[in-house]
């Protein structure tokens, strides 16, 4: 068990705070067809869609465990890892999910050996030419909202 919670800190991800060193992390893939970031605008902020640009699902890099809350509860977790921004998503946000090409998977997942300076080569930012991003209605943001017309492209704001 411990070795891969040391994995997840040499590849310098992984939890914090409150959680056993006993906890067994394991590396997955998170699909997603896109995800959402938001732009600043002032006082205001504007949702982006961001998906690959032919639009087919990304595998997002992303740990999972089980471990034990300071009350002894069992709790199932993931988190998606990320990593600075390629060209078109700094406009936007600090950073970026880790986007894993399909040839990768098998690394990420164990399937193939490899080594943590392998692990490491791979939480790089997606290549920008290969994505897309466009503007989308503000009601995204409320977890309330769950019509398909929250995806369809709308008309930036101007702030």
């Amino acid at each position: 068990m411990g070795a891969a919670f040391q994995l997840a800190g040499i590849l310098g991800v992984g939890p914090s705070g409150g959680i056993e060193k006993t906890s067994l992390i394991s590396l997955i893939l998170v699909p997603f067809d896109c995800f959402y970031e938001w732009k600043k605008l002032g006082k205001e902020r504007q949702p982006y869609a961001v998906a690959l640009a032919d639009r087919r699902l990304m595998a997002l890099a992303g740990l999972w465990e089980t471990w034990r809350s300071p009350a002894g509860e069992r709790v199932r977790s993931f988190a998606i890892v990320t990593t600075a921004p390629n060209a078109l998503l700094a406009a936007l946000h600090d950073r970026m999910p880790v986007i894993l090409a399909p040839e990768s998977w098998p690394t990420w997942l164990g399937e193939r050996a490899t080594d943590p300076e392998q692990l490491k080569s791979l939480l790089k930012p997606y290549p920008a030419d290969d994505m897309v991003i466009w503007a989308v209605d503000r009601r995204v943001g409320n977890a309330n909202n769950k019509d398909p017309a929250l995806i369809e492209p709308v008309a930036a704001s101007a702030g």
